[in-house]
């Protein structure tokens, strides 16, 4: 993009900080090209002020002078707006200058900032018209002085430019790749993301079917078919037609005892009640506690109050691990963890169970089936990450980090 000026800033993200280094490089060599001026056009004054000091024109050059540092200066108080203003700054700075060198051929060093400053400012080809305009200015300027011709004056000027030109232009160009790359890694990121979420919500939904599907569905069914079937010996055999009707109500208490389970796993108990998640947490930790397994419940840093979502989803990323740990592990011993961290609250369940591969999750791990990939998309939908770290005989640790204030909107 020559010609342009990247604009800093960003958000918080990898892009963003990328975004932000890549601003802050422009402003660190923008500060070098205007201490380059200044340095230059403070040498060349010094220079003319010492063989040139009482001539008729050194008052004249002494003024162009101090208006070219003034007229420079105006970029770096921020007093220019963009666009045309811009522009016509670039084009006084270069006239000033221009009469500057034809008067004393010493300022003519100061075009190599002036150079990066076209490059910057102007489209390529407008800025390439420009320096050669440049060049050709400091050639005529310097071989005027010298009275003669001179092939360093010739040679050096030009050469000087196409080598200050190439690496502008080459940084510029893999700089316009780069940020091309990273626009491109960021929506692929973003859309993986989003892929992810879909699956964990599918795979969620999946699950609850087949249990709903397993339990409630076929328990209806039953009840059905045993009040078919009373209905049919009501009068010809009453005491069968009743025996049925006693199966079917006991069908009917146990698909009421999953229905509620269901109920309290879609919207836990602990919260509803009015519970804070520390609270939530140590109750649940209490109800998977057996003879074969201890379970403790721990608290890091300063509790602070959690978006009811923030909260609700780390419950149930407790209740899934804590049921992977109950039904795979064969652990002894599970321990929740839940961090305050300032901006993050982080919660830790790990086990001494047999652990597993994460890589490649055999039929018997806590991987087999859709409990990590609904925990992942709860996470993912409030902004977090979730992990998990295990080994074959190793335990098994889970962790979910999510933002403490909650900013992400539902996908």
């Amino acid at each position: 993009m020559a010609g342009s000026t990247p604009a800093p800033g960003g958000d918080a993200s990898p892009a963003g900080d990328l975004a932000t280094a890549a601003a802050g490089d422009v402003r660190r060599l923008a500060l070098v090209i205007h201490i380059a001026f200044f340095v230059l056009l403070g040498a060349a004054l010094f220079r003319f002020a010492q063989r040139h000091g009482d001539d008729a024109q050194a008052a004249v050059v002494y003024a162009m002078a101090a208006a070219l540092a003034v007229l420079y200066g105006l970029a770096l108080s921020r007093l220019l707006g963009a666009g045309v203003a811009r522009l016509i700054w670039l084009c006084g700075v270069v006239g000033v200058w221009s009469v500057l060198v034809n008067l004393a051929p010493s300022f003519a060093w100061c075009a190599v900032p002036l150079f990066f400053l076209a490059l910057r400012m102007l489209p390529l080809r407008l800025a390439l018209v420009m320096i050669i305009l440049f060049t050709g200015l400091v050639i005529f300027a310097q071989l005027r002085l010298a009275g003669r011709f001179d092939l360093d004056w010739v040679v050096g000027p030009p050469a000087v430019a196409a080598l200050a030109t190439a690496v502008f232009v080459v940084m510029d160009r893999q700089a316009t790749r780069q940020a091309a790359l990273i626009e491109d890694l960021v929506r692929t990121r973003a859309e993986l993301a989003a892929t992810e979420r879909r699956e964990g919500t599918l795979a969620e939904r999946q699950r609850l079917s087949m249990e709903i599907h397993d339990t409630i569905a076929q328990g209806l069914s039953s009840q059905r078919m045993l009040l078919q079937a009373a209905d049919r010996f009501w009068d010809a055999e009453p005491a069968r037609a009743r025996e049925h009707v006693r199966t079917a109500a006991a069908v009917a208490d146990r698909g009421l005892a999953e229905a509620r389970r269901f109920v309290h796993d879609l919207a836990p108990a602990d919260l509803a009640e009015g519970g804070d998640l520390q609270t939530a947490l140590r109750a649940l930790a209490d109800r998977e506690i057996t003879d074969e397994r201890t379970v403790i419940c721990q608290v890091d840093g300063t509790p602070v109050p959690l978006p009811d979502r923030v909260q609700s989803a780390l419950l149930r990323v407790a209740q899934g691990a804590l049921a992977n740990v109950r039904e795979h592990s064969g652990a002894t011993r599970a321990a929740v963890t839940v961090s305050y961290l300032g901006d993050e609250v982080r919660l830790d369940i790990a086990d001494d169970g047999r652990g597993f591969d994460p890589a490649s999750p055999g039929p018997g791990s806590a991987d087999r089936g859709h409990g990590l990939p609904a925990m992942r998309a709860r996470v993912g939908q409030l902004g977090g990450t979730l992990t998990v770290e295990s080994a074959p005989g190793d335990g098994t640790v889970v962790s979910a980090a999510v933002p403490a204030t909650l900013e992400v909107p539902t996908p």
